[in-house]
C-alpha cells in the first residue's frame, strides 16, 4: 500500500480536524477516488505517522470522530470553472472549450450538434465543400441549434477568392453569426464584409456586434491585423460597392476584426508548427498592446489549439491564460466525424512521431505545408514529390517520360490528359476563372493538375475510397498521439467508444482533477504516482 509522502514544510502545522472514522483514504485507488469528487472539498490529513485523503463530508464538527492534523486544503474544481466566463456567456456554453473545424465536412453537423447539445461550441468544417453542401449543413445545424451554439468555418483561399466570397454571402443569407476563420495571411474584402455587416447600435446607443469572428492564427503579424479595427481602404471599397453601410464603416473602427483569438501552435492540418508555450504569452501580451491602444469595449479574448488533447495539455494552456481551449485532431477519430472507418483506425493507432509535413492543396503554389499522418499512407512522399517537379519544371510536358509515367500509374492511377479533363470539369463547376487562368499559363495547368491529387485524397480518406487507401490524406498533429498514449487500457482506446462529447469531458475533468493534485503538491503534499494519472470511466447509462 503506497502512502503520501510529505515534506517537511507541512508537517508544522497547528491545525487538526475531526475525521468521520475509517473515512481517510491511504491507497492510491481510494486516494484517486476521493479527489475524484470534484464538487467536494479534499482535505489532506494525518494522525501520528499516517497521512491520508478526505472530503469535506467526511469531517465532523463533534469529538466523537478521529482527530487529526490538517496539512493542506484544497477547494471543489468544476470544468466550467477553467477559462474565461465571459466567453461562455458569450457563445452559451457550459465549458470553455471548442472543437475547431476540420475542412471537407469531417467536423460534421452531426459532431457539431453534439457539441452544442452538451454546451460546447462546434465548428462545421466547411472549408472545401461547395456551397450547396455547406447550405444543407447551415440547414441541418440551425434546426437542431436554433439558439446555437455552433461555428461555420472560413478559410482563407487565396488561389480561389470566389469560394471565399460565396462562403460569407451564405453565411450573412442564413444569418451564420459565428465564423471561425483559419489560414488568413491577411484581411481579405470577404472576411471584413462578414464582420461590419453585423455592426448596429441598440437603444441605448452602444455598438452591437452581431457577426462574431473567431480568428485562428500562428504568427503575430497575422494576429494583430484581427486585433485592430478594419482597414480603411477595404471599408471604402465595401461601402461603395453597397456591400455595408455608411454607419457600419464608421462603426467598424471601434471594435477589432475578431472577438477572439485562437493560438494555433503545432497543430493538423494547416500549421507552422510552432510550440504553445512560447506563442500563447506573446500573443496574450500582443492582446494588451491593442487593447491599451484602442480601449476596446470589450476585450479580446485569446485561446489555445494545437497539441490539445490530453488533461495536462489542457490545464497547461488555461494556465499560460487562455480563455478557452480548442480540439482538432482527436475529435476526428471519433464516432461522429465524418471519416472512413480506415482512417480513423489509423489516427487510432497513431504515436506522437507519426507525423509530418506535406504540400496543401489550396495553397499548392505558395508552398504551404500542412500536417498530416504518415503511418499507414504513401501520401506525404508522393506530395512532396509532386511539389519537387512543381518546382523544377514549368509544364506538364517539360517532366521526363520516365518520372511523367510514374505519376499516371502510381499516383493518378489515368492518363495526364484524362486527369487535366476533369480537373476542368471540377473548376467549371466550382470556379471557372481557375481554368481561365490556365489556358495560357502551363505552370498553372501543371499546378492545377497536381491539385487534383492534392484536393481529392483528403476526400479519399474521408469516403473510405477502395484502392486508393495509400494516397489517404489524413491531417493529424503530434496531439494524436498523445491522446492515444493516455487513454490507452481505457474504454476510449477502442475508436467505437470514441465520441465527442465524452473525450472534451474527460479532457477537462482530467484537467480539473490534476489542478487539484497541483495545488496539494504546492502545499508541500506528495501523493503515489499513480495518483497522477486520470484514467477516463465510460459513462453511465
Amino acid at each position: 500500500m503506497s502512502q503520501i509522502r510529505l515534506s517537511t514544510k507541512i508537517s508544522a502545522t497547528n491545525e487538526s480536524v475531526s475525521v468521520v472514522t475509517g473515512k481517510v483514504a491511504y491507497s492510491e485507488e481510494d486516494i484517486r477516488n476521493k479527489l475524484l469528487n470534484l464538487d467536494q472539498d479534499v482535505y489532506a490529513v494525518q494522525a501520528e505517522s499516517a497521512p491520508g485523503v478526505c472530503l469535506g463530508e467526511d469531517l465532523i464538527d463533534t469529538n466523537s470522530g478521529t482527530k487529526m492534523a490538517l496539512l493542506a486544503h484544497v477547494m471543489p474544481m468544476q470544468v466550467g470553472q477553467f477559462g474565461d466566463q465571459e466567453f461562455m456567456r458569450c457563445y452559451g456554453l457550459n465549458m470553455a472549450y471548442m472543437t475547431g473545424a476540420m475542412a471537407n465536412g469531417i467536423a460534421s453537423e452531426e459532431l457539431v450538434i453534439a457539441a452544442g447539445k452538451a454546451g460546447l461550441l462546434g465548428s462545421f468544417g466547411a472549408a472545401g465543400l461547395v456551397p450547396s453542401r455547406i447550405e444543407e449543413a447551415i440547414n441541418k445545424i440551425q434546426q437542431a441549434l436554433p439558439k446555437g451554439p455552433y461555428a461555420f468555418n472560413l478559410i482563407h483561399s487565396p488561389s480561389e477568392d470566389a469560394i471565399e466570397r460565396g462562403a460569407v454571402e451564405m453565411f450573412l443569407k442564413h444569418g451564420v453569426t459565428t465564423v471561425e476563420a483559419s489560414a488568413f495571411l491577411g484581411l481579405t474584402p470577404n472576411i471584413v464584409r462578414y464582420r461590419v455587416a453585423g455592426l448596429r447600435r441598440n437603444a441605448q446607443n452602444q455598438i452591437v456586434i452581431t457577426n462574431r469572428v473567431i480568428a485562428k492564427i500562428s504568427r503575430t503579424e497575422v494576429a494583430s491585423k484581427f486585433m485592430a479595427p478594419a482597414p480603411d481602404t477595404i471599408l471604402q471599397k465595401l461601402f461603395q460597392e453597397g456591400s455595408i453601410t455608411e454607419e457600419q464603416a464608421k462603426l467598424a473602427a471601434h471594435v477589432p476584426m475578431a472577438d477572439d483569438i485562437t493560438v494555433e501552435a503545432d497543430s493538423g492540418g494547416h500549421t507552422d508548427n510552432r510550440p504553445l508555450v512560447s506563442l500563447l504569452p506573446a500573443i496574450l501580451t500582443l492582446t494588451e498592446k491593442f487593447q491599451r491602444k484602442y480601449g476596446y469595449a470589450k476585450s479580446i479574448r485569446v485561446g489555445a489549439a494545437g497539441g490539445i488533447s490530453t488533461p495536462s495539455s489542457a490545464l497547461g494552456a488555461f494556465m499560460m491564460g487562455a480563455a478557452y481551449v480548442v480540439t482538432g485532431s482527436v475529435n476526428q477519430s471519433c464516432i461522429e466525424a465524418a471519416a472512413s472507418k480506415h482512417s480513423k483506425n489509423l489516427l487510432a493507432q497513431a504515436e506522437i512521431t507519426d507525423v509530418t509535413m506535406a504540400p496543401a492543396a489550396d495553397m499548392f503554389e505558395m508552398g504551404v505545408e500542412l500536417q498530416v499522418l504518415k503511418r499507414g499512407t504513401m501520401f506525404p512522399m508522393r506530395a512532396k514529390k509532386l511539389y519537387e517537379l512543381y518546382k523544377n519544371y514549368e509544364s506538364i510536358e517539360e517532366i521526363p517520360q520516365q518520372e511523367r509515367l510514374k505519376l499516371e500509374q502510381q499516383v493518378f492511377h489515368n492518363s495526364l490528359d484524362e486527369i487535366w479533363r476533369l480537373t476542368e470539369e471540377h473548376f467549371n463547376a466550382r470556379d471557372p476563372h481557375q481554368i481561365e487562368r490556365a489556358k495560357d499559363h502551363p505552370k498553372r495547368k501543371m499546378a492545377l493538375i497536381f491539385r487534383w491529387y492534392l484536393g481529392l485524397s483528403s476526400r479519399w480518406s474521408n469516403l473510405g475510397e477502395e484502392g486508393r487507401e495509400a494516397d489517404y490524406q489524413i491531417w493529424a498533429g503530434p496531439a494524436m498521439g498523445a491522446f492515444n498514449n493516455w487513454v490507452k487500457a481505457s474504454y476510449l482506446e477502442e475508436v467505437c467508444n470514441r465520441k465527442t462529447v465524452e473525450v472534451a469531458w474527460h479532457i477537462m475533468s482530467g484537467a480539473a482533477y490534476l489542478y487539484r493534485l497541483r495545488l496539494l503538491q504546492i502545499e508541500g503534499v506528495r501523493l503515489p504516482p499513480a495518483c497522477e494519472v486520470y484514467t477516463p470511466q465510460p459513462f453511465s447509462n
